[in-house]
């Protein structure tokens, strides 16, 4: 590795599985003190373990603001700045056009959007006063194209990413750059059922499935091979890092080329 976080501090939502904690791992590889948020205490506690000094868990619920304020506290409490923010928690809201109800919305808003907007608010005071930092917020492809996702999904992360370009705009004169990364789909065990039925599946049960839905998803991108967490990861470190000092308002679209394919795959 490169050291390419040397000396900075990040704070990773949804940090105990999937996208967030390979990007856990990619950032203590490069050099960053971590701080993991998420909801599964064990699973939490454990990878951070598995890191090192450098890297601590801190349980919380991103969709109460409560939480999110008091998990970026500990950030700069325990590490003393806040160099770093990625907004990476999110799920399926699951709401088709006429059975969607009001509890779906607001589940859907509350995990997916006022996450992020909540984020970011409790993050400038910190930034501003370390004298910038670098926002990323976990966005979709499905706020790009029809069929990526369900129709609420989808229009909550298109909220996603025009969000962070205005809070890219606003923030600019702060120092503070606010990106998106929108993924295609990536292969996790969320597809087959979940992380929590995943988590009680044997290891060659998950192997075997892991297996199937790699090449699924590799027949539906012109690429031909699938989207795995670490792809999405080398994504929030270059948003990260210093090397992307002159991006801010950006939604980096990381998908296999599924966003620029005409027929829109089905099945």
């Amino acid at each position: 590795m490169t050291d390419r976080l040397a000396g900075k501090v990040a704070l990773i939502t949804g940090g105990t599985s999937g996208i967030g904690a390979a990007t856990a791992k990619l950032f203590a590889a490069e050099g960053a003190r971590v701080v993991i948020v998420g909801r599964s205490e064990e699973k939490g506690q454990k990878l951070a373990d598995s890191l090192g000094s450098q890297v601590i868990y801190s349980k919380a619920d991103i969709t109460q603001e409560a939480d999110i304020a008091a998990a970026i506290a500990l950030t700069v409490k325990h590490f003393g700045k806040l160099d770093i923010l990625f907004n990476n928690a999110g799920g399926p809201v699951g709401a088709g056009l006429q059975g969607v109800t009001p509890e779906h919305i607001q589940d859907g808003v509350s995990l997916l959007l006022s996450s992020v907007i909540l984020g970011i608010k409790h993050a400038i005071g910190p930034m501003t006063a370390n004298g910038g930092g670098s926002i990323i917020n976990n966005s979709s492809i499905a706020g790009l194209r029809h069929l990526q996702g369900d129709i609420l999904y989808s229009a909550i992360k298109a909220a996603v990413s025009h969000y962070t370009r205005l809070a890219g705009v606003e923030l600019g004169p702060l120092n503070i750059r606010v990106n998106a990364i929108s993924p295609g789909a990536i292969a996790t065990p969320i597809f087959y059922g979940g992380s929590a039925r995943a988590n009680t599946l044997t290891d060659a049960e998950n192997e075997a499935k892991m297996a199937k839905l790699t090449a699924n998803l590799a027949k539906a991108v012109p690429l031909q091979q699938a989207g795995l967490a670490v792809d999405i990861a080398e994504g929030a470190l270059y948003l990260a890092s210093d090397a992307s000092r002159f991006v801010t308002s950006h939604d980096l679209v990381i998908d296999g080329g599924r966003t620029a394919m005409f027929n829109e795959p089905r099945g």
